[in-house]
């Protein structure tokens, strides 16, 4: 049987320039814990870099449809901007990708928003 084609994940026109980072969209927490864990602080610096200046307007521009039921473009939007909130910390603060001195320690998230 024959791999399926991996999902392309666009974003809305508006935010096309963005689009480089669509390693970036994922839906669950772990998977993007496993991709900050996974990414340089070089990586996590040029996410951080493009798309925090663009979150007010990534919002505003989210905030038009209805939450419970995003379109696939405004839903990866809404992913790529939950990584933007899981490299915040690594770029802005520890200078790291680890939290510091947390050892192997790790939180499994049992429930999420469901978006």
């Amino acid at each position: 049987m024959p791999a399926q084609p991996a999902e392309t994940k666009t974003l809305p026109a508006e935010f096309a320039d963005l689009q480089r980072f669509s390693d970036w969209i994922l839906a669950t927490e772990p998977e993007r814990y496993t991709k900050r864990l996974a990414s340089s602080m070089e990586q996590m610096q040029d996410l951080y870099e493009a798309v925090f200046p663009r979150l007010q307007e990534a919002l505003a521009h989210i905030e038009k449809f209805d939450w419970n039921d995003l379109p696939d473009e405004q839903r990866h939007l809404f992913h790529l901007l939950q990584s933007l909130v899981m490299v915040s910390f690594p770029v802005e603060v520890w200078k790291q990708p680890r939290v510091p001195d947390s050892g192997a320690a790790y939180v499994a998230v049992v429930s999420e928003p469901v978006v």
